[in-house]
């Protein structure tokens, strides 16, 4: 297996829905992705996220994804958001995740950022067990919120 982990384009926008797509499904929350693809293109196109992808070249497919922000603490300064980590099932256990993860903490260096924040659902085993190996500090004392608009 040949994997190369780049920067994600427009042109992979479509692989990068599709495996947000699964994420959701993988957490049983697939009735929450209401974000359509056409959000994603104009989202991207107007500079409100960033991708990083994992591709198979080989098999000329992306199996791969980090899907990021940068954002600002009033208490740190400039932060990378991670929104999603994903890795295509039949590519799990391969070094995938690790290779992403690796390339997008050098993104927020590359800015100067002071932090790498993420969210990640309590229920999700696999992924509490990948940012425990990445010696993640979990925020016990802070909720998060959110309203819809």
């Amino acid at each position: 297996m040949n994997v190369t982990i780049r920067q994600g384009t427009a042109h992979d926008l479509p692989a990068a829905y599709r495996l947000v797509g699964e994420l959701a499904h993988h957490l049983d929350a697939a009735h929450d992705f209401t974000a359509t693809i056409d959000n994603f293109r104009a989202d991207f196109s107007a500079g409100f996220f960033h991708f990083i992808v994992a591709e198979d070249l080989e098999a000329g497919k992306v199996v791969g994804l980090a899907l990021y922000n940068f954002v600002y603490s009033t208490w740190k300064g400039r932060m990378i958001y991670l929104e999603d980590l994903v890795t295509d099932p039949a590519y799990r256990g391969k070094g995938i995740g690790q290779q992403l993860w690796d390339e997008l903490k050098q993104r927020g260096r590359e800015k100067e950022c002071q932090l790498l924040k993420w969210q990640v659902v309590e229920s999700d085993d696999s992924a509490l067990r990948f940012y425990s190996r990445q010696e993640a500090t979990f925020e016990e004392q802070w909720f998060t919120g959110k309203i819809e608009l």
